[in-house]
């Protein structure tokens, strides 16, 4: 007895992963519900929703609070090296970017924004809640913290489209140096409500602190990338 349920979950896994590999599953399409696999697979909830947490694990599947589970669709290729935005970067990889704002509003900047961007102590900061997708799925929570003394009047600008464009556009600014600071996490309760899943979530924490072309601190962004959607890839020229 005490064998049989890790050999359900072997069982679930093994006949998912063959059904998602064969296409028979396509990237996107909805599992059904929890209820309907189990007498699929004549097994338990808790069985099930282990097995579930094991491809879930492996990138396969992924579940969304209050709409169900999912098969993953591929990974995004990501490349810091590569200067581009979200965009365009998901544009070229022939999938469909979009984005919405959670809320801009200028605010006290943290501690931990002041020291990011080298402002004082008490420093305002414009700060940008916007959660973006791919082909209609949740995958990055971010938080854009601005120097609102080189973006005068940027609340009043669609934040839905480009950054990136709407410095060169409006204010002259280009990215020049940029670092990247990248660990793995666990999602908080607010990038957890953004993308729909539960807090404390496994993803992956991107720190960018960006310098114009002419070497100040414009900006830094905090990205929080769902773990299953994206693929880090660089190559580092000769």
């Amino acid at each position: 007895m005490r064998d049989e349920a890790p050999r359900a979950v072997t069982t679930i896994c093994s006949a998912l992963e063959e059904q998602i590999e064969r296409g028979l599953l396509p990237p996107g399409s909805k599992l059904p519900a929890e209820r309907k696999l189990s007498e699929v697979f004549a097994t338990t909830r808790i069985t099930l929703r282990e097995a579930l947490g094991q491809l879930e694990a492996q990138g396969l599947v992924y579940r969304e609070e209050r709409r169900g589970w999912f098969v993953s669709p591929p990974r995004l290729t990501y490349n810091p090296l590569v200067r581009s935005h979200f965009h365009a970067m998901v544009a070229e990889q022939g999938r469909v970017p979009a984005t919405e704002v959670i809320g801009a509003r200028l605010m006290p900047a943290s501690a931990e924004i002041c020291q990011m961007l080298a402002l004082p102590a008490l420093s305002s900061v414009y700060q940008i809640r916007r959660a973006r997708r791919v082909d209609g799925r949740l995958v990055l929570y971010v938080e854009h913290y601005l120097n609102p003394a080189y973006f005068p009047g940027l609340l009043g600008f669609d934040l839905t489209l480009s950054l990136t464009d709407l410095y060169a556009r409006e204010y002259g600014l280009c990215y020049g140096r940029v670092r990247f600071d990248m660990v793995p996490t666990a999602l908080h309760s607010q990038a957890a409500a953004a993308l729909k899943v539960s807090v404390g979530s496994p993803a992956l924490r991107i720190v960018r602190v960006n310098r114009d072309q002419h070497g100040r601190l414009i900006d830094c962004d905090l990205e929080f990338w769902r773990h299953d959607a994206l693929h880090v890839c660089v190559e580092v020229p000769e």
